[in-house]
């Protein structure tokens, strides 16, 4: 099977122009609300934690700021982590997870560590259900310098503005069915292209660094999250999407060549977690739990280093 069925914009085997773009922004409307599901549970933060805004959506600068979460006992001597959500806003229990974390857990590992979350990258695409921003761009492919992508652009100014030396990141994404259904067969449009599609893993799995894949980190991540649901195996080609299994529950991605999130920073634990919502195994919390014991089981594991 292969996405390169039609799609409504564009013409078959070219690139779109920039009508194209317009015209598939135009498709597009708001189905959620940002400012009731996670503006207002950041901004009920701003007490336990450190609030900071880093920036605005260009589209709508007053009603897309864009926020991170700092531990309020920042020292130099600890070590950062950074979690991040929701830099494909349609991914929605990486959003959701991300503040249940900083609401749930955050304060007792702020003892041991300094914590930045930012827990909404592109809220314009959790607003649209959307994988790209406005002008038709995949942010979690925009991580490098003079990135196209600006929601990409602002965490990475951000983070160099409060000169995070990161630790460890933890990614949190989902992997849903309308990869296949539509954000595929958009993709093949829009760079005219071919795109095979593949199984949608039923279940959760982890994506690390193939340069740097730190498999007892990877490893510590699933045994948590198995407590909580169940994890993806590998199809019957002994692969998760398209790429071998390194472990199990893991695959491993280029992060930097790729310009995934992922791979913005030089921290030497780095892991992208994917959560299937659309499983018949498991509900919206469900999915948001397994996103906090990812978490959770990363940072206990370097806790015993």
């Amino acid at each position: 099977m292969n996405s390169s069925q039609h799609y409504p914009i564009g013409s078959t085997g070219q690139k779109w122009s920039d009508a194209d773009k317009l015209a598939w922004l135009a498709m597009q409307s708001v189905k959620r609300s940002y400012q009731e599901q996670v503006l207002s549970k950041v901004l009920a933060l701003g007490e336990q934690f450190t609030l900071e805004q880093y920036g605005a959506l260009s589209c709508d600068e007053a009603k897309y700021p864009l926020y991170a979460l700092k531990s309020h006992n920042w020292q130099p001597t600890k070590q950062i982590i950074l979690v991040t959500g929701g830099v494909h806003g349609y991914e929605t229990s990486g959003v959701q997870g991300a503040i249940r974390f900083m609401e749930t857990k955050a304060q007792a590992y702020a003892e041991h560590f300094n914590i930045v979350l930012i827990p909404c990258v592109s809220p314009w695409g959790y607003e649209t259900i959307n994988r790209w921003n406005p002008g038709a761009i995949d942010p979690n492919r925009s991580f490098y310098q003079d990135s196209p992508a600006e929601e990409s652009a602002a965490v990475l100014n951000y983070l160099a503005s409060i000169n995070a030396d990161i630790f460890a990141h933890i990614d949190l994404h989902e992997t849903t069915d309308t990869d296949n259904s539509e954000f595929r067969p958009a993709l093949a449009a829009r760079d005219a292209v071919v795109h095979d599609n593949w199984s949608i893993p039923d279940g959760f799995y982890l994506v690390g660094d193939t340069i740097n894949p730190q498999p007892a980190f990877q490893k510590a991540m699933i045994a948590a999250v198995e407590q909580v649901t169940h994890i993806a195996p590998a199809d019957d080609s002994g692969k998760l999407i398209g790429v071998e299994l390194a472990q199990f529950g893991v695959i491993n991605y280029a992060t930097k060549a790729l310009g995934l999130c992922a791979g913005l920073s030089g921290a030497t634990y780095v892991s992208t977690t994917e959560v299937y919502p659309d499983s018949p195994l498991v509900d919206d919390e469900n999915c948001i739990i397994a996103q906090v014991a990812a978490i959770t089981g990363g940072l206990d594991y370097l806790l015993t280093l």
